[in-house]
């Protein structure tokens, strides 16, 4: 399990991270999103102690980065941006970074193929395309076969193949009970991949939670408008509906059709002026989220 407790970052007067705390579970595979500039790479450097945090801290199955023995065994680290030496082959860029990781050249050969490029392990890194650079990223994360993987923005540059690829080897290796957090800013990218999302906005949290609960945000409500909104309220409370909002002449309700709200309405005696449907999509509820900073938790 990865444990964030009050992380914080500053850089002069700009506030990366906040005061920024979540827990990354095992055995699911957990979306770590914001807009650009929201403080996921800066959180994700500062987890690995790439930068140093101003207050905070992040344990590792109880223990801080800089106190593991051969990190690379413990948490796998994929960063934006991907650099590698573009004269360097692919199994060599790896065999580089096997000493850290305690593993020899069967390792590196092995997660060639996971990722799908042990056909060109011997090609120059600076012939690959941006997809096959972030599966080789990809591929060093994994060389030392870690519980934890921390990636970042990893389906950039993926075709659509690409992405169910690394969609069904994510899942694998959370079904294998590894701990998996996975940055980006477009929701929309990790949608059928995550099982459960940590939403940061200016360096905060704004959401966390299961994705079933974030989608729930977006189920179909219905809007009434009356001329007796508490009497309104007061049927809703005693039918069980959930209240989302309300204002002096209109009440949202969810958990119920637009023909029950109106028959109950009727019965009860409560006059309507309006009943209609609506629903809000996850990329609605991602920028009100982000945009209007409002916390859900």
């Amino acid at each position: 399990m990865v444990i964030i407790e009050h992380l914080a970052k500053r850089y002069g007067n700009v506030r990366a991270v906040n005061d920024l705390s979540f827990q990354v579970k095992p055995g699911a595979v957990t979306g770590f999103l914001g807009p650009n500039g929201a403080g996921k790479t800066t959180t994700l450097r500062m987890a690995t102690h790439l930068i140093r945090p101003d207050a905070g801290r992040v344990t590792f199955d109880g223990v801080e980065y800089e106190h593991l023995t051969k990190p690379p065994r413990h948490v796998g680290l994929a960063l934006e941006p991907i650099v590698f030496h573009p004269g360097r082959r692919a199994i060599d860029h790896l065999m580089m970074l096997a000493p850290y990781a305690g593993v020899g050249r069967k390792r590196c050969e092995q997660v060639l193929g996971l990722v799908g490029l042990d056909g060109v392990a011997h090609k120059r890194v600076g012939k690959f395309s941006l997809g096959m650079r972030g599966r080789l990223n990809l591929a060093s994360a994994l060389l030392g076969d870690p519980q934890t993987l921390l990636l970042d923005e990893p389906v950039n540059g993926l075709d659509p193949e690409g992405i169910r690829w690394i969609r069904e080897l994510l899942r694998t290796l959370a079904d294998q009970g590894r701990t998996i957090l996975i940055s980006s800013h477009l929701l929309s990218e990790v949608q059928q991949t995550v099982d459960n999302v940590v939403i940061i906005a200016h360096g905060e949290l704004v959401y966390q939670g299961s994705l079933q609960a974030l989608e729930d945000l977006g189920s179909s409500q219905i809007v009434v408008q009356t001329g007796e909104p508490e009497a309104l309220r007061t049927l809703a409370s005693e039918n069980g509906w959930t209240i989302t909002s309300d204002g002096p002449r209109t009440v949202k309700i969810q958990g119920a059709t637009a023909a029950e709200v109106g028959s109950v309405a009727y019965t009860a005696g409560i006059p309507l002026e309006g009943l209609n449907s609506e629903s809000t999509d996850l990329e609605s509820i991602f920028f009100d989220l982000t945009q209007g900073h409002g916390r859900m938790r």
